[in-house]
């Protein structure tokens, strides 16, 4: 695999944070210990910290064998990375920090066109993002007009607004500064070695594409579960909830991979319209319908998490039945289960096939059939596999459920890219597949919002940590 060819400046707002330090630098310098960036590039960390230039490398090489010391491979070459890391001091409120900021990008340096190509990485709290935006026009470093030659791009981290309404504002302040081919909103999920297999299990294959659909599937299940809590994180919760933080990006972006329809080429614009009407399809929620489809659940003890209100009616889980209005799947109930706290982290989608008419070798009338599932696993395993049921040994024709798994740690003897690899990867060479356009972006937020309107004023239903969350969740599953 080439990386691109371009030479570049990557410049990341929130420098000092815990994702620049678990995930972005890590990634930045295992691609150019791979060889897949440019001979020339530059890491500019923005932050409030007044650093030099020096003191920040040092840091970073401190917070990355803190949080992420598996990837310094070769301490050498990473010392060599930090090279290629400067520092820029600026209030992210001031303009003056953006002067600043500005100036940096455009020294002169050896490398050729390195402030030409310039990717803006937000990795910050979404509530800073629309000043931040704000302030790269006011100093010149907007994509839309500028006069240099080369490319400008922007990396904004999820969660893109809190609702429908916050949503479409930051799209607008997106929109007035770069253009939508410019503009990349980042779901690590969609990173996933698993994410992305799910198009070519269903396209390349004879034996799922034909059934793929509502005559043979009966139900599909998406769980993304967290044997962990907030992690510190009360005050965003405390806006996001779990709707927001998980259902509104991970999990519909899931439904909609297993959902779609066959792309007319493997285009970015192609899939992300797939996707898109798969969103559109989704049945928006009532009053009168909420109840049969949606239970929320607050874990005990979130309440005394620091930054979370005492008596705090934000959900930490929720277990949802979401109705698709299209030919494919109409009829076909999509359960979707997420939260925190719960017995053990595990993403995974589960298909379950109708059963045949009639079932000749059932060992019981209670076990009259043992569905066929195709079982995605996400994480923390990356699996295929299949349940089918098949002869139990001994003279009665019974059937007992059995599995056949793939495992791409067994399978594959290369090493796969990670989310963020993958993802920083694609921003710079300017593939926009793998990451979500501004219409399901809102029409994500539609579907959270009709959520929200019907179970307003509807307390979250406690449950122990460790469990499987609320126990009037089961009712969901009809």
């Amino acid at each position: 695999m080439s990386g691109p060819t371009d030479n570049f400046t990557i410049i990341i707002f929130g420098a000092g944070g815990d994702l620049a330090s678990r995930k972005l630098f890590p990634s930045i310098y295992q691609l150019a210990r791979w060889g897949q960036l440019p001979p020339a590039y530059r890491v500019i960390g923005v932050g409030r910290a007044g650093q030099s230039h020096e003191e920040f490398r040092r840091v970073v090489k401190e917070r990355v064998m803190e949080l992420s010391p598996e990837s310094i491979d070769d301490p050498a070459l990473f010392d060599e990375f930090c090279r290629q890391l400067f520092y820029v001091n600026a209030d992210l409120d001031d303009i003056d920090g953006y002067m600043s900021l500005h100036d940096e990008i455009m020294k002169p340096g050896a490398e050729e066109a390195v402030c030409n190509n310039l990717l803006f990485y937000l990795s910050t709290p979404p509530s800073l993002a629309p000043g931040i935006v704000h302030n790269l026009v006011r100093a010149g470093l907007g994509g839309r007009g500028h006069s240099c030659p080369g490319w400008r791009k922007i990396i904004v981290e999820k969660p893109f607004g809190h609702d429908l309404e916050s949503a479409v504002e930051l799209n607008r302040i997106l929109e007035e500064a770069f253009e939508e081919r410019q503009i990349y909103r980042i779901d690590h999920y969609l990173g996933k070695e698993p994410v992305q297999n799910i198009m070519v299990l269903r396209f390349s294959n004879g034996m799922f594409e034909p059934l793929w659909n509502r005559q043979y599937i009966a139900q599909v299940q998406i769980t993304i579960a967290e044997e962990f809590g907030i992690r510190g994180r009360g005050a965003y919760y405390e806006e996001a909830g779990l709707l927001g933080d998980i259902i509104q990006n991970h999990g519909l972006q899931l439904l909609a991979a297993i959902a779609m329809e066959p792309p007319v080429e493997l285009s970015p614009d192609a899939i992300r319209d797939e996707k898109a009407k798969v969103l559109k399809s989704v049945r928006l929620f009532s009053s009168e319908s909420v109840n049969d489809s949606v239970v929320l659940g607050q874990y005990e003890g979130y309440r005394f998490e620091k930054g979370v209100a005492v008596d705090s009616n934000i959900e930490t889980c929720a277990a949802v039945r979401f109705n698709l209005d299209n030919w494919r799947w109409s009829g076909v109930p999509f359960y979707m289960k997420a939260g925190k706290c719960l017995s053990r982290t595990v993403t995974e989608i589960v298909i379950t096939f109708k059963c045949p008419p009639q079932n000749f070798y059932a060992n019981s009338a209670a076990l009259s059939c043992t569905p066929n599932q195709v079982i995605l696993g996400i994480q923390p395993d990356e699996t295929v596999a299949i349940r089918f049921g098949t002869k139990r040994p001994g003279e009665e024709m019974v059937t007992d459920p059995v599995f056949m798994k793939f495992d791409y740690r067994t399978s594959f003897a290369e090493r796969g890219l990670t989310p963020y690899h993958r993802l920083v990867l694609d921003a710079i060479a300017g593939n926009q597949m793998n990451f979500i356009r501004r219409d399901s972006v809102e029409r994500s937020w539609s579907i959270i919002d009709s959520i929200r309107d019907a179970l307003a004023g509807q307390v979250p239903e406690p449950y122990p940590v460790n469990s499987w969350g609320p126990e009037s969740s089961v009712r969901i599953y009809g």
